[in-house]
C-alpha cells in the first residue's frame, strides 16, 4: 500500500509526511517544558483547535507541531490505515 504523501493531524490540519522525525507523548514533564518555552516561537505549530494537547510531531524543518490526536491514532494514519473522511476531525472518533 503506497503511503500519502500528508499526515492528516486533525482538524483538516495536515502535515508532510516525510518531514516527520518522531511522534511523542505530551504527557511527560520535559515536553510540556519544551512546549511552554516555545509557546510564543515561530517552530511551534498548534494544530490543536483549543482540545487538549496529546501528542507532539516533530519535523526535519525543526518545527513541532501539536496534536490533539494520540499517538496510536497518527501512527495508524501514518501506517496507511486514515479512517473515513468524515471521521477524521473527530477527536477520539477512531475508537480512543
Amino acid at each position: 500500500m503506497k503511503r500519502s504523501p500528508v499526515l492528516p493531524v486533525g482538524f483538516q490540519n495536515f502535515v508532510m509526511t516525510e518531514q516527520v522525525v518522531a511522534v511523542v507523548s505530551s504527557d511527560s514533564a520535559p515536553m510540556r517544558r519544551l512546549v511552554q518555552s516555545l509557546r510564543n516561537s515561530e517552530r511551534l505549530v498548534d494544530a490543536t483547535q483549543g482540545r487538549r494537547t496529546r501528542c507532539l510531531i516533530f519535523l526535519s524543518s525543526g518545527h513541532i507541531v501539536l496534536s490533539a490526536l494520540s499517538q496510536e491514532a497518527l501512527l495508524r494514519r501514518l501506517s496507511g490505515g486514515v479512517e473515513k473522511l468524515e471521521d477524521m476531525d473527530k477527536v477520539g472518533g477512531d475508537g480512543e
